[in-house]
């Protein structure tokens, strides 16, 4: 079981990843911005006692320098877990200045989560009112008649989000001719997976493709939200299809239900944002060398969501990148 003190001290780590990836917003550089942040969260896991194995990180021991997939973090004492790692989601989103980049971590019990490969994953996330309602087995328009029925509305009342790329014109075109309304996401797969779970972004699906790894991390929020991921994997090759077998899974195209992602125990959930989003706010610099952050961190054992604000005097944070 994992302890609930422990919230808190990965809320720590997801804050000084969005603290060192916020000073490189509207830079151009994304690069530098993911590399801020997997450093500064790296540095702080060694605080967190926990005995963690990095399964969804930022590459393989040879792609990666830190947080790579295998990386021991943790300062080994504690329980064994699962991590799965997004130091910046949307470091493209960071680079152009625009909203809905956060710092994401998950943890789990040792061998909860699903070592995903790094290949796009086909998504349907709802939240609570549509859990178990849908089948990503279903073409769009009878996901669409489903969740309308569901919700008691017309299907052009219904807000689907989906990412805006040149792979999903096939889709947005059926989107369009059932009558919906659309929202585009730039960037920020997690983010939009989540949004159908926060009323307050007014978003009733997110459909369409985006990377595996964020699939898993957004089906551990939601397990913790009450809400639904149901996602397949699309190997593009012979390659792709055998790293899929050889991570374990026989059968690289099945449907992979929230629980095949990330477990029937308990996990936890925690992200800070690096600009304004739906349901978090960015960095915010204030006078006299501080800094404000917005977070949240929530568990799926209790389905408790805390948001935690707090102020950060810059000068006391030695491990952000100088």
């Amino acid at each position: 079981m994992l302890e609930r003190e422990l919230s808190l001290e990965l809320v720590r780590v997801t804050e000084l990843a969005a603290l060192a990836a916020s000073p490189w917003m509207g830079r151009g550089d994304k690069n530098s911005a993911d590399g801020a942040a997997t450093e500064a969260m790296r540095s702080m896991f060694d605080t967190v006692s926990i005995r963690g194995t990095v399964v969804i990180g930022e590459g393989e021991m040879d792609e990666a320098p830190m947080l790579y997939i295998g990386e021991q973090v943790g300062s080994m004492q504690g329980p064994e877990v699962d991590v799965a790692v997004d130091p910046l989601e949307g470091t493209e989103i960071v680079a152009r200045g625009l909203n809905n980049a956060m710092a994401v971590l998950a943890v789990a019990g040792k061998g909860q989560l699903l070592h995903a490969p790094d290949m796009y994953m086909e998504k349907l996330a709802v939240g609570p009112e549509l859990a178990g309602k849908l089948s990503l087995k279903d073409p769009i328009r009878i996901t669409l008649e489903k969740a309308a029925l569901a919700l008691d509305k017309p299907i052009t009342d219904l807000t689907v989000m989906i990412l805006d790329r040149d792979r999903h014109a096939n889709m947005t075109r059926d989107l369009r001719e059932a009558g919906v309304r659309i929202k585009f996401l730039s960037d920020g797969d997690v983010a939009g997976a989540l949004a159908p779970s926060f009323p307050e972004a007014g978003i009733d699906l997110y459909v369409g493709s985006g990377g595996a790894p964020e699939g898993v991390l957004a089906a551990a929020a939601l397990k913790c939200l009450g809400g639904e991921i149901q996602g397949r994997l699309i190997p593009e090759s012979e390659e792709q299809y055998e790293r899929c077998v050889s991570m374990g899974l026989t059968d690289p195209r099945k449907i992979l239900t929230i629980n095949d992602m990330v477990g029937t125990g308990d996990v936890i959930f925690a992200a800070t944002g690096v600009t304004p989003g739906e349901f978090l706010g960015g960095v915010r610099y204030m006078p006299e060398q501080r800094a404000e952050t917005h977070s949240m961190v929530m568990r799926a054992q209790t389905r408790t969501v805390r948001y935690v604000k707090s102020l950060h005097y810059l000068p006391n944070k030695p491990l952000l990148r100088k």
